[in-house]
């Protein structure tokens, strides 16, 4: 706030005058003097209208007020993950979406822009005004059905219990009365069930102590991690387990702390889809690698396969199992960055951007045809945007995916006209599809699911077993 007397106010440093009572000078300086003293009343009008306007917005506990205090409190602030934030705490929610919590925020999955954690968790800003979150961990054991999929948020000295995004009745608590033994202000907090660990238990992290806490007799075991730096967040991710410090992360053994292979290693690249950053990134490594869905995937004529994600794409050559790494910029520069489907036809790549299609002879380098991009609606004569799209070897249908309608598009008729083949409710969205000799894959998330053709998918009535896209598609060992 700029004071009456402070530099830039405009207003003379009343030491620069000469010695004198304050009539004296009113008198001497009448034109600075009246200067102040409206300046000095208008400022105290502001102050009390403002002093009015928050005191009324909070009575009663209304609407209103609370959105004036998340405004005064937040506006203007822009967190960006991919500039290298030291997350507070990391979870997992019931529905498999990863939260990470920076200050009074939160990321949503693995890109997307922050939000207020308050709009999902009110009570932790009503109880405890939300500066951060020390740590955050999902109560994942279905046979413990009065805390399994509870998440539990921990701030200084007080813990939340959350189901479904509602408070639990009786919370907040203390730390110590809901996990006796356990200190306050923590660092970050996991939960190991069995057998990852011996028995049911979550991991709590305070500077290099660890609390291991077994969830059946409430029984704390101190343990030290030797060769792990000290842990700002962690969570299990794929039945493995993350220690997160500053902008780079550890896998480690949740029994021992053992920390095994390459590490730290840099979160951006691996849970976070951002843009090139640095010039020390390995490219390959990262994108076979990455928890972030893919965006699009196909295989051409010859086997060859190319995976979207962001910025940059994954080449396997048939034949080969190895995989390259390049940038849609290098390769695709027509469309810059971000898929959102692909299907290869006749040795071309159609390849689906909003509401546009690019077309690509394959080549070295590939060749983007003259006359396009064209609208989705002229090429497809379906709306975008859409979810996937792809062609089974040796034919001549596209089938695209858009929500849970799959549409039929004949490849050989003029105009093309999309029927639809049916509705595929599994799951309410997938994130890409390829088919191949094998049969269909969609993708969802982290993982694939195979089946053996679209026959069978469109007839499914549960979902099929999972696969990791990270290790079983792209080979990646960690």
């Amino acid at each position: 706030m700029v004071t009456a007397h402070s530099p830039g106010s405009g207003i003379k440093d009343p030491s620069s005058r000469r010695p004198g009572t304050f009539t004296q000078n009113f008198l001497l300086y009448p034109k600075d003097n009246m200067k102040l003293l409206s300046q000095t009343l208008c400022l105290c009008l502001v102050m009390a209208l403002s002093h009015a306007h928050h005191h009324a917005g909070h009575q009663d506990g209304g609407d209103e007020g609370h959105e004036g205090h998340d405004h005064a409190h937040h506006a203007g602030v822009m967190l960006d993950r991919c500039q290298g934030l030291e997350m507070d705490a990391v979870a997992v929610t019931e529905e498999g979406i990863p939260y990470f919590f920076k200050g009074d925020h939160v990321f949503k999955g693995f890109h997307g822009k922050a939000e207020l954690s308050n709009k999902s968790f009110v009570e932790l800003d009503d109880h405890h005004h939300l500066g951060h979150v020390d740590a955050a961990f999902l109560m994942h054991f279905p046979d413990k059905p009065t805390e399994h999929d509870h998440i539990f948020f921990m701030l200084d000295t007080k813990v939340f219990s959350y189901y479904k995004h509602q408070l639990e009745t009786g919370f907040p608590k203390d730390i110590s009365e809901v996990f006796p033994g356990i200190p306050d202000h923590l660092d970050a907090a996991v939960v190991c069930p069995a057998p990852d660990c011996d028995e049911d238990t979550v991991i709590f992290f305070k500077g290099d102590e660890i609390y291991h806490y077994n969830v059946k007799t409430k029984k704390v075991e101190e343990k030290k991690f030797e060769g792990m730096p000290n842990c700002t967040s962690a969570f299990r991710f794929m039945e493995h387990y993350y220690c997160f410090h500053g902008h780079q992360f550890s896998k480690f053994d949740p029994k021992t702390g053992e920390v095994h292979g390459r590490y730290p290693k840099e979160a951006r690249d691996y849970f976070m889809k951002c843009s090139k950053f640095g010039d020390t990134t390995d490219h390959i490594e990262r994108e076979r690698c990455s928890r972030v869905h893919l965006d699009a995937i196909t295989s051409d004529d010859a086997g060859n396969i190319y995976a979207f994600r962001g910025h940059h794409f994954l080449e396997q050559d048939a034949g080969n199992d190895t995989w390259a790494a390049g940038t849609i910029e290098s390769d695709f520069k027509e469309l810059h960055s971000e898929v959102d489907a692909i299907f290869s036809y006749e040795n071309h790549l159609y390849m689906i951007k909003d509401d546009m299609v690019y077309v690509y002879k394959v080549g070295e380098p590939h060749t983007h045809l003259d006359g396009y991009p064209k609208p989705l609606k002229e090429v497809l004569g379906v709306e975008g945007p859409i979810d996937a799209a792809f062609v089974c070897q040796d034919h001549h249908i596209a089938h695209v995916i858009k929500g849970q309608t799959v549409y039929d598009v004949d490849l050989k008729a003029s105009p093309r006209v999309p029927v639809k083949e049916g509705s595929f409710t599994l799951f309410d969205k997938v994130d890409a599809g390829m088919c191949g000799p094998e049969g269909v894959k969609l993708f969802k998330g982290n993982h694939y699911f195979h089946f053996p053709s679209m026959k069978v998918m469109l007839m499914a009535r549960a979902i099929p077993e999972e696969h990791k896209t990270a290790l079983e598609l792209f080979g990646c060992d960690h």
